[in-house]
């Protein structure tokens, strides 16, 4: 059957896929469009699978709330050209919604949610063949609080980083400062009692020498790193740092002022602890238009 160019240009507006990708699906489905549909679905999976050695460390967090329920989610690509995508930010919207209705606990079980567009792992792959690079979805969690709390919720940088918070006695208007403090000042932990014994322990003796090889005698450096512990609590911990609207109190007194305390903090920054790309992406684009 002769495969012409309208049949490919109506494939290509249904698949999004490249020109040369379409018609070959045309051919080996012998015009069927589709079978040319799944086709292209089964070499998308076929491309995802290439793509699992690429990294995807750029991308957007979002938040999304429903009455006493939110999730904070983050899916990656591969270049800050992608996140910037409309196609990209719908996916993020339909994964969000999808999870938000769910109660997926972890990333196994929120891969087999379902969204409009089939499960989340399916309508991923469906995106990695239409769009052309590795997306993945990295992390989330789903946040519950009853009538007495309030969410905060706040998106820096078009999504770069998102913060969700919980306080309990305080309103949402307060709440959202609150998130807006977690999303500049990078805390790690909600409180003192969340720091990790290991970590403490790390920092003490760090301090310790660093006391010590100032020429401090040794119950000098043990105090002094008592005064150094605070200070990195202060950096550390949400509710002991300087309320960056008011720096002569704490975060814990700001909302405290309002009749409230901060019970919950989650922070998303898009490929925190991930290492990124650094490949020239004018040179990959013109590579992938002379392959085509």
């Amino acid at each position: 059957m002769e495969i012409t160019a309208n049949m490919v240009k109506e494939l290509r507006e249904v698949s999004g896929a490249g020109m040369m990708d379409c018609k070959k699906a045309l051919e080996e489905s012998n015009g069927d469009m589709d079978n040319a549909i799944n086709y292209l679905r089964e070499k998308g999976i076929a491309k995802s699978a290439k793509k699992e050695s690429r990294i995807a460390a750029e991308g957007l967090a979002n938040i999304f709330v429903d009455g006493n329920k939110a999730v904070i989610l983050e899916v990656n690509s591969e270049t800050d050209f992608v996140s910037k995508n409309q196609e990209f930010v719908n996916m993020i919207d339909v994964i969000g919604h999808a999870l938000l209705k769910s109660d997926a606990k972890t990333l196994e079980e929120a891969n087999e949610v379902e969204t409009e567009f089939g499960k989340v792992k399916d309508y991923i792959i469906s995106m990695v063949a239409k769009i052309g690079e590795k997306l993945s979805l990295r992390r989330f969690e789903i946040v519950s609080k009853d009538d007495n709390e309030s969410f905060g919720s706040y998106l820096h940088m078009g999504g770069k980083i998102a913060a969700l918070t919980v306080l309990k006695g305080a309103d949402s208007e307060v709440a959202k400062e609150v998130s807006m403090q977690a999303a500049a000042m990078k805390p790690l932990y909600l409180n003192i009692e969340e720091v990790p014994s290991d970590v403490l322990e790390n920092e003490r003796k760090v301090q310790k020498e660093l006391a010590m090889n100032e020429g401090k005698p040794a119950d000098i450096a043990e105090k002094m790193v008592e005064g150094r512990i605070k200070k990195f609590y202060k950096e550390v911990c949400l509710v002991e740092q300087p309320f960056i609207k008011d720096g002569d109190i704490s975060v814990s007194n700001y909302v405290a002022n309002h009749g409230g305390e901060v019970i919950k903090m989650v922070r998303y920054e898009v490929g925190e602890g991930m290492e990124k790309r650094n490949d020239n992406f004018a040179e990959e684009v013109m590579n992938q238009v002379k392959g085509n």
